[in-house]
């Protein structure tokens, strides 16, 4: 199997032929003291994640422009158009009020489909909101390699139920943003 690898904050490995789990959150949308948040659960990181997972996904903290159905449409636009270009195959996403989860097997490297997604996303939601050369997404993102079937089935169980976990809607063909609408 080969492996291409690459490393901002985080690290981020890219295997051939995996699925990958992506997730990127607005900018200045992680609580503040987040990260002291977690050190209280450094040693169980199936705790620590699920912890955060709770804290994140209420998408209460930090700008909510995902909110704007405008926004939220060109961003569904770039993921879906980034697949029509042939960088990825998209398997899953939603896009929540302030973060964006998607599930692909990419077809480029990493770091070039969410510089794609994230600069064209932004480009267009800036404009809407009136703003110019300014920060829409963090600059980082989170992403998982998947590792097996039921893993793949679990994330994308995940993805897809994210917005009714987090009470915007009561079912998942309910949320517009997200895959499971089609």
């Amino acid at each position: 199997m080969t492996v291409n690898f690459y490393r901002r904050n985080l690290p981020h490995w890219q295997p051939d032929n995996c699925s990958i789990f992506v997730t990127w959150r607005l900018y200045g949308s992680l609580p503040k003291g987040f990260s002291q948040h977690l050190l209280k659960f450094s040693g169980e990181p199936g705790k620590q994640f699920l912890n955060a997972d709770r804290v994140l996904d209420t998408g209460s903290s930090g700008p909510l422009w995902l909110n704007d159905p405008e926004i939220a449409r060109n961003t569904q636009h770039a993921i879906e158009h980034g697949a029509e270009l042939g960088h990825y195959v998209l398997r899953a996403y939603t896009i929540m009020p302030n973060h964006v989860h998607v599930l692909l097997d990419p077809l480029v490297p990493l770091d070039k489909l969410t510089i794609g997604i994230k600069g064209v996303s932004a480009r267009a939601a800036n404009a809407r909101l009136g703003r110019s050369e300014m920060r829409f997404w963090q600059d980082e993102s989170f992403d998982h390699w998947i590792r097996g079937p039921g893993e793949y089935a679990k994330i994308l169980s995940y993805i897809e139920n994210n917005a009714v976990k987090a009470h915007l809607c009561a079912n998942p063909q309910d949320w517009p943003w997200s895959s499971a609408h089609k």
